[in-house]
């Protein structure tokens, strides 16, 4: 099973698990079936995914709750969180930033609080703000590490001038960028990671955009591999840098199974060159 280490020292294999589809409709409050997301955490463990990804937006704060009650103390885990996303209005106010350094602290210690530790192994930015200097956002995980509240830095949903500055202010270890085989915009994301070896986690990983038409690419790859077009794309994303480390999520024990043995999937160069 391939792994990388972020930071260097975290080992992990590289299909991770995001919890986010884990809370109730519109990632806002609980599921109906709270047992079933506890299931489905302690199956993406069993499966080998040793990496789960949440934030404290999700929900909010329901998810790094479920997180902490399927998984603590998480031998063996890597449990990553983000800060600087806020809701409103029940999940119907959007996304709006908060990347105030004074903000991203109580975030951090909210979440060490809901995830029963003392230091988040992973704690990411998870939008920069607009409003603020954002290099005072990621002063404020700098110093947050400093006083070892954060084990290591990750950016999320950043360019590659962006990337730069923050690694001109503290360590970065992961980036979480939106990439799949429909929308490569932070293609040059990835390489700037890969050049660094900083882990790049791709989120919505398996969107195939037009290669998923019906006849096309996708789904005859799959049917070759008598696979799934989901496989395929999580298959590609592996294949495409070593530094990759899809997140999928899912609320499904099937849906589960199926994104995880993807891992087994070899695409031949032949496929890859159709894949673009």
């Amino acid at each position: 099973m391939e792994t990388f280490r972020i930071g260097a020292e975290l080992e992990v294999n590289r299909i991770g698990y995001g919890a986010m589809r884990l809370c109730g409709a519109r990632v806002t409050g609980w599921p109906e079936d709270r047992e079933n997301a506890l299931r489905v955490l302690r199956r993406a463990v069993e499966l080998g995914a040793t990496l789960v990804d949440t934030a404290d937006a999700y929900g909010p704060e329901v998810n790094e709750l479920q997180v902490a009650e399927a998984l603590h103390p998480y031998d063996g885990i890597v449990v990553a969180t983000k800060g600087g996303l806020v809701r409103r209005g029940g999940g119907s106010g959007g996304w709006p930033q908060d990347g105030r350094p004074e903000h991203l602290r109580a975030a951090c210690e909210a979440s060490l609080r809901r995830l029963r530790v003392e230091r988040i192994d992973l704690y990411q930015l998870h939008r920069p703000d607009p409003a603020v200097p954002f290099a005072d956002s990621v002063g404020a995980l700098r110093d947050l590490r400093a006083e070892g509240k954060i084990r290591h830095v990750g950016l999320s949903n950043v360019s590659v001038a962006q990337l730069e500055e923050a690694c001109g202010i503290v360590e970065i270890a992961s980036v979480q960028n939106e990439y799949n085989l429909g929308n490569r915009e932070s293609e040059d994301v990835l390489k700037a990671c890969e050049r660094a070896g900083i882990a790049f986690l791709p989120w919505y990983p398996l969107e195939a955009g037009a290669l998923a038409r019906p006849g096309g690419p996708v789904e005859a790859i799959a049917r070759d591999h008598d696979a799934t077009p989901a496989q395929v794309a999580l298959a590609w994303l592996l294949r495409r840098s070593p530094v990759t480390i899809p997140i999928p999520g899912t609320s499904s024990v099937e849906h589960l199974e199926e994104n995880m043995a993807a891992r087994e999937l070899e695409l031949t160069r032949a496929e890859l060159e159709q894949l673009g």
